[in-house]
C-alpha cells in the first residue's frame, strides 16, 4: 500500500467530504458555462433550467447533455468559455468520421491536467525520479503531451519518443531502460513483436510499469502483456472532450478499475436508449461533467463509453468498470450485438492466437456478415496450417456458443496483418467502396 501521506487529500476524504467540493465546483461550472457559451445558455434556456436550480448532486440530472455533435456544430472554437487570447493550448480529434472536435485549455487547465496525471502517475506505482517513456502520439492527440506534462509534475524523467519507428522504439528502451511506458495496449503488442524479432527477450527490459489507455482493452490483454514484459500493466482513461488522459487511473496495488478523480470530473451512468440516470453498479453509458475546467467546460457530456461505476478500494473516488465497448462502437450482426472486446476475450484464451486481430463486416444480401482475421503466434513453434485451420474452427465455435453470432474465421500466419502505430481499428466496415474503420 502507499504511503497514504503522499497522496492528495481528497484521494483519502470521507464521501461526504467529496460530495461538498463537488457540489461547490458543479454550481460554479455550470454558471460558468451558461454565462460565457452561447450554446449552453441556449441548450439550458430550452430545457427550462438555470445554474441555480442546481441545490444538490442529484439536480444535474435537470440538465440537457452534451454529445460530440454538438462540439462539432459549435467548430472550431464556439464552446469555449474565455476570449480566445486566454487559451494557452488547443487540441483535437482526428475527424475520421466528420469535422474534428476541438478542445481549449487555460494556463490553469494545463496545470490541473498536469496534476491529475501526475496522480495517475503515482495510484500506477511511478514516483519522482523515475524514468517514463511516453510512445503516445504528440501534436493534436491530447495522449503524448498529456502524459508528458504529467510525468514532469511528478518529478519523473520523460522520454517523448511519441509513436511509430518500433524499431527505434526498442533501441531507446534497451539504451535508456526506462521504469515506466506509457502507450496504447496494441502498440504495446506491437513492440513485443519487434523485440522477439531481434531476438531479445521482452521480459529482460528495465519496464517495472505499463499504463495503458486510449482504447478499450481486456483483463485477458493485461496477462498478456504483463506476461509477455513481466511488467504490472494498469489502466488510464481519459477523452479529449473532457480533459485528455488522467481522468481516471487504476491503482497498482488493486488492479481493479480506473479510480475517477471526482473533485475535477463527475460521473453519471445514463440508460444509453432513455437517459434515465442509473444506480452506482448499474452499467450503462458514462457520462461526465468537468467541475475545474476554464476554457471549454463541458456539462453531462455523453462519452458512449458503456461501463458501471462502483466504490472506491484504494482509494475514496469512485471506480469505473472495465469498458465493454462503446455504443458506437457495437456491430449488429443479424441482429445479435457483438463488441470487439468480447471475441478479443476468446482470441486470449486460445495459446495458438496472438492478440492481432482484425473484424470485417461484409454485407452478403439484405443481411451483415462478419469476418474475423487474426493471427497465429510467432515463434519457431508457430502453429502449422492445419493447426491454425483446426484453431479457427475452435474461435469460430467459440464466438457462436458465447457471443451468439455466425462469423467467417481465418487464422492467418504471423505478421500478415498491419501493426497499429497507435490506436487500433479493430473494425473494418467493408460494406461501401471506402472501407472505413468503424
Amino acid at each position: 500500500m502507499p504511503n497514504l501521506s503522499t497522496l492528495d487529500h481528497l484521494e483519502k476524504a470521507s464521501r461526504d467530504e467529496i460530495a461538498a467540493v463537488q457540489l461547490e465546483r458543479m454550481k460554479k461550472s455550470l454558471k460558468h458555462a451558461y454565462e460565457n457559451v452561447p450554446f449552453y445558455r441556449k441548450s439550458f434556456d430550452d430545457k427550462g433550467v438555470a445554474p441555480q436550480d442546481l441545490k444538490t448532486l442529484k439536480d444535474l440530472g435537470l440538465f440537457p447533455f452534451t454529445v460530440k455533435d454538438d462540439l462539432r456544430a459549435n467548430y472550431p472554437f464556439g464552446m469555449f468559455a474565455v476570449p480566445r487570447g486566454q487559451v494557452v493550448r488547443v487540441h483535437a480529434s482526428s475527424g475520421t468520421t466528420g469535422k474534428p472536435t476541438v478542445v481549449g485549455y487555460t494556463k490553469n487547465d494545463i496545470d490541473v491536467w498536469a496534476d491529475v496525471v501526475a496522480r495517475s502517475i503515482r495510484a500506477a506505482g511511478g514516483k519522482p525520479g523515475d524514468m517514463v517513456h511516453v510512445a503516445y502520439g504528440y501534436g493534436l492527440f491530447t495522449g503524448g503531451l498529456g502524459a508528458h506534462y504529467g510525468a514532469e509534475r511528478l518529478g519523473c524523467t520523460v522520454i517523448p519518443m511519441s509513436g511509430g519507428a518500433t524499431e527505434r522504439q526498442v533501441q531507446l528502451m534497451q539504451d535508456f531502460r526506462p521504469d515506466i511506458i506509457m502507450v496504447t495496449p496494441s502498440y504495446m503488442l506491437a513492440l513485443a513483436d519487434e523485440f522477439m524479432r531481434q531476438g531479445i527477450d521482452s521480459r529482460d527490459v528495465s519496464l517495472r510499469i505499463g499504463i495503458f489507455g486510449a482504447e478499450p482493452w481486456t483483463d485477458e490483454m493485461r496477462r498478456e502483456i504483463e506476461g509477455r514484459f513481466n511488467i504490472d500493466a494498469v489502466d488510464i482513461y481519459g477523452l479529449s472532450e473532457v480533459m485528455g488522459p488522467g481522468v481516471a487511473n487504476e491503482c497498482i496495488e488493486t488492479k481493479d478499475g480506473p479510480h475517477i478523480w471526482e473533485d475535477h470530473f463527475y460521473p453519471e451512468i445514463i440508460n444509453p436508449e432513455t437517459g434515465e440516470v442509473l444506480e452506482d453498479g448499474e452499467e450503462g453509458e458514462l457520462v461526465f461533467t468537468s467541475l475545474t475546467k476554464e476554457a471549454m467546460p463541458v456539462i453531462r457530456y455523453r462519452t458512449r463509453d458503456l461501463t458501471r461505476l462502483l466504490p472506491g478500494t484504494a482509494r475514496s473516488m469512485r471506480r469505473m468498470d472495465r469498458i465493454r465497448g462503446r455504443s458506437d462502437d457495437m456491430m449488429i450482426i443479424r441482429g445479435v450485438n457483438v463488441f470487439p472486446t468480447q471475441i478479443e476475450e476468446l482470441i486470449l484464451k486460445d495459446a495458438r492466437l496472438s492478440p492481432h486481430y482484425v473484424l470485417e463486416i461484409h454485407r452478403e444480401g439484405a443481411l451483415d456478415s462478419l469476418t474475423v482475421r487474426v493471427e497465429c503466434c510467432s515463434g519457431t513453434d508457430a502453429p502449422d496450417a492445419q493447426t491454425r485451420a483446426s484453431a479457427a474452427q475452435d474461435l469460430k465455435h467459440q464466438i457462436k456458443g458465447m457471443v451468439g453470432v455466425s462469423t467467417t474465421v481465418h487464422v492467418e500466419e504471423p505478421m500478415k496483418l498491419e501493426r497499429s502505430q497507435g490506436k487500433a481499428a479493430r473494425v473494418v466496415d467493408m460494406r461501401d467502396a471506402r472501407t472505413r474503420p468503424v
